[in-house]
């Protein structure tokens, strides 16, 4: 195998797939990255963790010789990473045991493979349900729901994001929901074409990560296809292709309360701020921020034994509140993610000062948050 391709070209391509490789495994191969050339002047560049499997076609590649190889995934994009701008990088390999032979200018390398035949096969088969979706609005639903990602492994069904086709106010959605517990994100989006009748799926956190990365590289439609056990994406020369999580999600509906009759609406700016400073007097992110609401006001404080006390007061001309007198506690950290998800104007729903409460964003109903209190 030989070829020749521009430095940027397969930087970029390198970035994509070697990024899903794990750095401590315990099969080598893992580490690697297939390349595979053909004379036809195509290069495709595979990795995988035994979960996620990431392919990319490179273009505008002058191959010489066709052939398949493998070398370590992180090495080689760490060398091409360093190489100067506008470089043209050649990859050559005599086959067998031999090293792949990396050459750019002056500078050149080798690098050890390991065999071809030890490189394993995601295979996807068949994925049924097909639709597309735009990349600003898959990055949408997985921006406002990812930060309630459970990172507690004995809840595996929890560590991902719930993607699944739902009904609201009459209307057909895709909606993605997560929860750890202690907070639930849920926001939908009209369902796209071929959505229909697709099975519920628990796309696994290091997926979502990854899908992220990608969609920001992009304002095209993403084309994804899934079964109950795989999820593919494909967006451009790269496809992405996961397997899900085996497991059943909770009914998250039931968690998320109906009668929370008590309003108080902020602006989002102006409270995200005093969090922050009011929590600043403890260290400990488990740490909670009381609220204390009545007409028209709403006062934030939190205490420390060791550091003392702080508050703070919002001004009466920005808080609406109408009910009765209201003392609730979060999680600042937990406060503070919701918050991020937030436009201009905050709604808080609550029931009593120990109920789950509900938090929206007033100028996009489609996205709802539940928040668990804590006893202050």
């Amino acid at each position: 195998m030989k070829f020749t391709v521009d430095r940027a070209v397969l930087l970029k391509a390198l970035a994509h797939v070697q990024s899903v490789v794990e750095r401590r495994n315990t099969i080598p191969i893992l580490a690697n990255v297939l390349l595979d050339a053909k004379t036809e002047g195509s290069l495709t560049l595979t990795a995988t963790d035994m979960e996620i499997a990431v392919v990319e076609e490179v273009a505008g590649v002058t191959v010489p010789r066709g052939g398949r190889t493998t070398a370590p995934a992180a090495t080689l994009y760490e060398i091409v990473r360093k190489l100067p701008d506008g470089a043209r990088v050649e990859l050559d390999h005599g086959g067998g045991d031999g090293p792949l032979t990396l050459r750019a200018g002056k500078f050149n390398t080798s690098l050890a493979v390991l065999p071809v035949d030890d490189f394993p096969s995601m295979t996807e088969g068949k994925l049924p349900t097909k639709f597309s979706i735009k990349a600003g609005v898959l990055r949408d639903l997985i921006d406002r729901t990812r930060f309630a990602i459970s990172t507690e492994e004995t809840r595996y069904y929890l560590n991902g994001i719930y993607l699944h086709a739902a009904e609201a106010e009459g209307a057909p959605v895709l909606r993605a929901v997560a929860t750890d517990g202690h907070r639930l994100a849920r926001v939908e989006e009209p369902l796209p074409d071929g959505a229909k009748g697709m099975p519920g799926v628990i796309i696994p956190r290091k997926t979502v990560q990854e899908v992220r990365k990608l969609a920001d590289e992009t304002q095209d439609e993403i084309e994804i296809r899934l079964s109950d056990t795989k999820i593919r994406f494909g967006l451009g020369t790269v496809a992405l292709t996961s397997k899900l999580i085996d497991g059943t999600f909770p009914e998250y509906e039931r968690v998320i309360p109906r009668g929370n009759d008590k309003k108080l609406t902020v602006p989002k700016k102006d409270f995200e701020e005093a969090v922050a400073r009011v929590a600043a007097i403890s260290s400990e992110r488990s740490r909670p921020v009381k609220l204390s609401i009545s007409r028209n006001n709403l006062l934030l404080s939190a205490a420390s034994p060791e550091q003392g006390q702080a508050q703070e007061e919002l001004d009466a001309d920005t808080v609406s509140y109408e009910s009765s007198p209201l003392e609730i506690g979060f999680q600042a950290r937990y406060l503070t993610d919701i918050t991020a998800q937030i436009g201009e104007k905050m709604e808080f729903l609550f029931a009593d000062g120990a109920a789950p409460t509900i938090v929206k964003d007033e100028a996009k109903p489609e996205a709802l948050y539940v928040l668990m209190p804590m006893r202050v």
